[in-house]
Formats: C-alpha cells, structure tokens, sequence
C-alpha cells in the first residue's frame, strides 16, 4: 500500500482512495453529529448551496462556519462540543466549513472518500484495510500560509503509522494538535468563537467506532458512519 499526503489544493488531481482530514473542526464535529444521532451530512462547498438545499429538505439542520465563526441562519456553527446533549436523531445536516467540506467536494476524481479525525481514527484505518487499496492519499485540508494546519498532518502521520502496522505512541500525535497553530488559539480564553471544549472534543482518540466514508449520490456528497469490516477493494 501506498501511502502519500497532499495539501487540498491538489485534491481534484488525485484518483484511487482519499482520506480528507480535519481535525479542528469539520470532521470531529460531524463525528459527533453522527453520535448524537444524524441520519447522514452532505458536505458543501458554500454557504448559498447550504440554504438552497435547506430549501429542498426543509427538515435539514446546517451546520458550519466562514472563518471559523457561524453563520447567521445555520443551526448550529462548527463545534463538536455544541453538539453534546443534542438529540438529531434521523435528521439530515448539512454542513458547510472553510477546510474541510472544501477537500471532499474538490476531490472530484476520487475512487473513494472518507473523512477523519482523531475520535475515528482506529475505525478508519479498519475501514481503509478492508478495501484493500493500492494507494491511500491523506488530504491535510488546513494549508494556510504561515504554519497551519499541524494537527491535520499529525492525524495524517498518526493513521499512516497504524495503516503500516505500527503501533504508535498516540501522545507525541496529540501534543502536536495541542501545540498547532489552531489549537493554542482554542486554548486562547480572549478568542472566545474558538471554545476550548472543541479543542478537548478534537483529542477524544477513538472515542467513536465508526469510520465516515462519503458516497455520491445524485451529485451531493453524502457522509455516513459505518461501524465494522466491510469487504471489497478499491481499484487505483
């Protein structure tokens, strides 16, 4: 097996498996959604696609954010930890995020997709072995000028390691999120858009036992949890 990372800027070039990564936040709060009950997420690009799919299925939440902040009208932001206690069970969301949802829906080649974080992560290499692909490729979707976007390739490196049969000390991992960028300023008591509960969420290892493949269904792209081992394989 193959393994590489890229940047999402080189998402629409990549074809056989993508593993598109966010730890803070899409892809640990959409873990959580599914937790707490959502039928499925279809993930979206922008902000006007969101309403106008809300339009198409009034029962639809949207969750997400621009810039890290909510935006006004969706029913919830971009954080895991909002979602604790909420009860979305068989609700549709659909969520839009500035790192995230943008790797999924540029990966446009991709023969499949999952996304993850660090409280799926032991489910998705499980989820990944069993499709027995040739190559994987992790998308680190934070690349933003400046150093950003550690704790995706912390994550990258993390499932990389247990992808090659490694049994790897997680807690190296896990500091480099604590220590990124973006997880001093969810640290950051004065940046008050970014709680440090989300932070706390984000470093939940394994906290959840399904892995979050997406399926295109009728151009949208639909992220589901799927807990266990599925046969088949993936063709480069």
């Amino acid at each position: 097996m193959q393994i590489k990372q890229i940047t999402q800027d080189l998402c629409a070039e990549q074809t056989g498996l993508v593993v598109v990564i966010d730890v803070l936040r899409a892809f640990t709060t959409a873990a959580f959604a599914l937790a707490a009950g959502a039928a499925d997420i279809v993930l979206v690009g922008s902000v006007e696609e969101a309403f106008a799919l809300r339009q198409k299925w009034p029962q639809a939440l949207i969750m997400g954010e621009v810039n890290g902040r909510q935006v006004p009208g969706f029913d919830f932001g971009n954080s895991p930890s909002a979602l604790l206690g909420q009860e979305l069970d068989g609700r549709r969301l659909i969520h839009r995020t500035s790192a995230g949802t943008q790797g999924v829906v540029r990966s446009v080649n991709a023969a499949a997709i999952f996304t993850a974080s660090f409280v799926c992560a032991q489910a998705t290499v499980e989820a990944i072995r069993a499709l027995q692909p040739p190559e994987v490729t992790f998308v680190n979707t934070d690349n933003r000028p400046g150093g950003y976007g550690d704790e995706d390739a912390a994550c990258s490196d993390y499932l990389s390691a247990l992808l090659r049969g490694e049994q790897p000390d997680p807690t190296p991992y896990l500091d480099r999120v604590r220590e990124s960028i973006n997880g001093r300023l969810f640290a950051d008591p004065a940046v008050a858009h970014l709680p440090a509960a989300d932070l706390a969420c984000a470093l939940e290892l394994d906290r959840f036992d399904f892995a979050m493949p997406v399926k295109r269904q009728n151009g949208w792209h639909v992220l589901t949890a799927v807990t266990g081992r599925k046969t088949g394989k993936v063709s480069q």
